[in-house]
Parts: C-alpha cells; sequence; structure tokens
C-alpha cells in the first residue's frame, strides 16, 4: 500500500463528485444579486473543508489499516519449532558410562562402592584376585568414558543438521515473535551442549579417578602385605632401620 493512497483516492472521488453536480445543476445568473454568489462561495469553501476532513478519516483509516498488518506480521509464530532430545542422550550415556566393573558417576552409592573397592592401606590374602578387581575397574570405567565420547561423535552429523536449519529459521524470520522464537531454540540447543559437554568431563573423571584409585591401592596393598610379612621397620632421621 502506497503511503496516502486511500486518502488520495478519496479526496479525488468527492471532487470529482462536486463537480459533476455542478455540471448536471448549474447555478442559475441573477445579474445584480452578490448575495446568491456569496452563498455559492460559502458552499464551496464548505465543500473543501469537508473533503479534508474525508482525508484525515481516510488516513487515520490507513494508519490503523498499516498497524494492523504490521502486529499480524510480528505476531505470525513460527509453525515446527527444533528442540534438541537431550533428555534421551543423557539416559544413554548414563547407561554406557555404567559398564562392567566400572566406578560409574550414575551410582547411587559411588562412595561406598570406591571404599570397598579401593580399602586403601590393607592386606590381601589373594594379591592377584584383588590386582584384577582393581585392574578391571579402572579398565571398565576408561571403557565407559570412550563410549561416551564416541555417543556423542555419533551425534555431530544430527546437531550440525539441527544448527543449519536454525540457521535458515533466523534468515528467513518474519517479524519480532519468529525472531524471539528463533533465538530461543538457539539458546535450548545452547543448554543442551553444554549439558552434554558436562557428562563427557565427568566420564573423563570417573576413568582418570579409577586409574589413579588402582594404581595407589595395588601399591598399597603390596606395602600391607609386606609388613605382614616382614613385620613393620621403622627409619631413623639417619636412613638405619630398626
Amino acid at each position: 500500500m502506497q503511503p496516502k493512497w486511500l486518502a488520495k483516492s478519496a479526496t479525488a472521488i468527492v471532487l470529482v463528485a462536486l463537480m459533476a453536480t455542478e455540471t448536471v445543476n448549474p447555478v442559475p445568473a441573477y445579474a445584480g444579486v452578490p448575495g446568491v454568489f456569496a452563498t455559492e462561495f460559502t458552499q464551496l469553501l464548505n465543500y473543501i473543508e469537508l473533503v479534508g476532513q474525508l482525508e484525515q478519516q481516510a488516513l487515520m483509516v490507513e494508519n490503523q489499516l498499516a498497524q494492523i498488518a504490521n502486529q499480524v506480521k510480528h505476531g505470525l509464530t513460527i509453525p515446527n519449532q527444533l528442540f534438541g532430545t537431550v533428555a534421551a542422550d543423557i539416559t544413554n550415556l548414563n547407561q554406557i558410562v555404567n559398564t562392567g566393573q566400572s566406578l560409574s558417576y550414575t551410582m547411587g552409592n559411588l562412595d561406598g562402592a570406591f571404599r570397598l573397592r579401593f580399602p586403601g592401606y590393607s592386606s590381601s590374602i589373594n594379591y592377584g584376585q584383588s590386582y584384577q578387581t582393581w585392574s578391571q575397574t579402572s579398565l571398565d570405567s576408561t571403557r565407559g568414558a570412550l563410549n561416551t565420547a564416541g555417543l556423542q561423535n555419533s551425534q555431530f552429523n544430527s546437531d550440525e543438521a539441527l544448527l543449519e536449519t536454525l540457521k535458515g529459521q533466523s534468515e528467513s524470520a518474519v517479524g519480532r515473535m519468529q525472531a524471539i522464537e528463533v533465538g530461543n531454540q538457539i539458546a535450548e540447543n545452547q543448554s543442551e551442549q553444554l549439558m552434554k559437554l558436562r557428562q563427557l568431563m565427568m566420564a573423563d573423571m570417573q576413568s582418570k579417578a579409577s586409574y589413579q584409585g588402582a594404581l595407589v591401592q595395588a601399591e598399597a596393598t603390596k606395602q600391607a602385605n609386606s609388613d605382614l610379612f616382614f613385620g613393620q621397620t621403622q627409619v631413623t632421621s639417619d636412613g638405619v632401620s630398626f
């Protein structure tokens, strides 16, 4: 709609109608009667004022229509909004890290399980069997962390496709509402990526903690067995044992 199109159209219609009226019904000439011309001049002024009023009303209507069209434009929503599946992804990750004899961060009694697996300085009747338990715990924890990384790597294609779709929605957004909705989707996707990053960090900590626990426990048990067999020795400040 061009500016003032409606107002100009209304003005033109009224002027044409006035001219046609004056042509069909011409005012009779009265010689020597100036009052008649004054009356006709007053009517003409009234017509002009009426045209101005109509033009203003037409402008008001045009502005209202433009406002309504603008409101409709900015109120349009995105029909198919895209949100990730972080809940299902995290459930899969929790299942993957809890593999074999691993010490998973998803365990309900993680502290108790760690103390039971790695009791610290204590002798062992069957050191070989105990060492197998410690090493298997470390290996399973590491395997769970690697599987977690593998699962997230397999999700890169879908994540990239989602970002491309959001980019397209951002470039083609019409009005404020669609722009806001695209921003909400992007923010939600960022939150999901941060949650997945936390999962990777926890899986990495799980692997490192299990490995360190196995190393420390192996040394502690060897020392406890040695002390139990040979008896504990005390070393003085000069390095002489007694």
